[in-house]
């Protein structure tokens, strides 16, 4: 019995362990954390990531506690390889800039916008984004868009498929210049949660934000939270609820406006109804009308 309450307590001791090297204070919005060839990330929405002394001090103590260990731990650690080990976080490759080939002649198309300039309201991100330009079919968002942003010169430069590497990539390679909009409308991310966690998403969209402040001083920035997608009982769904919950903190009141309009797509159980988004993804007509209804005003109040 004291041999089984010793392994709970060394097993405690090991998360405890975990818990402190990985533990940050995220308090400013305008801090940057910065990795070589990686976009610089807003510190409030920063992974936290341990230094190179705290890992090898964390190294250090494991051996030292596994040469300690009783029996039965060590036992464990000779049959699973790597069970019992120090741990950082992976390489977050949605804060590495880097557009797919097949996305780079819509790039050049978008580059030809920019260059032209006297842009009022950039719509910037993925094919939720680009499909605001389909004047028919499934995904027509065009009518919605004539409708109610007729009145403005709008860029969109969604592409679909895209990821927030993607965005990073255009931005820094033209699609950040040339035009000062008075507004940016983003919504990006879905895309990748095929390869990224919530927490290395919201790190992308974060590290978008920088770059658009950065490219558009004069911009006043509507982002936008990551739109529902699929069934309640999908693990993305609760991915999206995580990755929503920490870009929510880059709202700053000034510069940085965010906006969660996920809920208007959803029916009382939660549901997205078929007219809305007839593949759970992509809103219809009816849904761009939702979300055109949804940010017309912000928007305006934005480009005052």
């Amino acid at each position: 019995m004291k041999q089984k309450y010793r392994l709970i307590l060394s097993f405690l001791i090991l998360q405890f362990a975990f818990l402190l090297f990985v533990n940050v204070s995220l308090d400013c919005v305008y801090a940057q954390v910065k990795e070589e060839g990686k976009a610089p990330v807003p510190e409030v929405v920063a992974i936290a990531r341990p230094t190179t002394d705290e890992v090898q001090l964390a190294e250090r103590s494991l051996n030292d506690f596994l040469k300690k260990a009783d029996p039965a731990i060590k036992e464990i650690n000779r049959k699973y390889p790597g069970l019992i080990s120090v741990r950082v976080p992976r390489k977050n490759t949605a804060i590495v800039p880097n557009l797919v080939p097949f996305f780079r002649m819509k790039h050049q198309d978008n580059l030809k916008v920019a260059k032209q300039g006297d842009i009022d309201v950039l719509f910037m991100g993925d094919s939720i984004t680009d499909f605001w330009r389909n004047e028919e079919g499934a995904y027509a968002g065009k009518p919605i868009l004539d409708k109610y942003f007729g009145h403005l010169k709008v860029a969109n430069f969604g592409i679909a498929g895209d990821t927030t590497q993607g965005v990073l990539y255009r931005l820094q390679n033209g699609e950040g210049q040339g035009f000062s909009p008075k507004a940016v409308m983003l919504m990006i991310g879905t895309n990748n949660t095929m390869q990224n966690n919530a927490p290395e998403i919201a790190e992308g969209i974060g590290a978008v934000v920088l770059e658009l402040q950065k490219d558009f001083p004069d911009a006043k920035i509507l982002l936008l939270g990551v739109f529902p997608r699929s069934t309640p009982n999908d693990p993305v769904r609760a991915t999206v609820t995580e990755i929503n919950d920490i870009i929510s903190r880059l709202h700053d009141g000034n510069r940085v406006h965010y906006l969660d309009i996920g809920s208007e797509f959803l029916d009382a159980k939660g549901n997205i109804p078929e007219d809305v988004m007839i593949d759970a993804l992509h809103p219809s007509t009816k849904g761009y009308g939702i979300w055109a209804n949804a940010v017309k005003r912000p928007l305006e109040q934005l480009m005052k």
